[in-house]
């Protein structure tokens, strides 16, 4: 069975839910001392927010940072970063006619085939939701590269295709 956690030296650790309470992340290997705060992670989530298009969810979540661990006074401290993100507008009940439905376009049926189970209300751990904490951790390994090495990640999309319905 496929884990959760990512990575062999800088490591994270997902866990939570699309319509849970909370989704988040603990962070393994990031060295002490390097500057982290907050805010740091609002320009990287607000490029992958919801709500601003017609290709994704119609959520508005705030996707505020909370970092709960592995920080002191603004300086990482070598230990295990605890991030933790609260779902403001989860509405599981817009699934309620999906409960015997898998929705199309979403990784719910790979999901159930793979684990045996299926969470209905929003996808649970098959959401893109949880994309939200791979950006996250992403941003401490962006933050860390740079700082350490110079390296600047950058990254585009220049097209999104959509699937043609209907083809005969």
């Amino acid at each position: 069975m496929a884990g959760n956690t990512f990575g062999t030296l800088f490591t994270f650790t997902s866990f939570g839910e699309s319509h849970g309470p909370a989704i988040g992340c603990v962070i393994d290997g990031c060295p002490p001392g390097l500057s982290l705060h907050s805010g740091d992670f609002s320009i990287d989530l607000g490029r992958r927010a919801t709500g601003r298009s017609r290709h994704t969810s119609q959520r508005h979540e705030s996707d505020s940072v909370e970092i709960l661990s592995g920080v002191y006074q603004g300086q990482t401290t070598g230990t295990p970063i605890a991030l933790l993100i609260r779902n403001t507008d989860a509405r599981s009940r817009d699934y309620s006619n999906l409960l015997d439905r898998f929705r199309p376009g979403h990784a719910d049926y790979t999901y159930w085939q793979k684990y045996g189970i299926r969470d209905p209300n929003g996808g649970g751990r098959a959401s893109a939701r949880e994309t939200t904490i791979r950006v996250a951790a992403g941003v401490v390994a962006k933050k860390w590269l740079f700082e350490r090495y110079g390296i600047r990640i950058h990254g585009c999309m220049t097209q999104l295709r959509m699937p043609r319905l209907g083809r005969g």
